[in-house]
């Protein structure tokens, strides 16, 4: 696989929240919608 096409499959997120926020809820979400 080339570089540039590895590049553009990764996806970065970052959550920065209190600890008792949902935190979790919101990243299986995202992980669930984003594939």
């Amino acid at each position: 696989m080339s570089m540039p096409s590895e590049f553009q499959k990764r996806r970065t997120f970052a959550i920065i929240s209190h600890p008792d926020a949902g935190k979790t809820t919101l990243t299986e979400k995202l992980l669930l919608f984003g594939g």
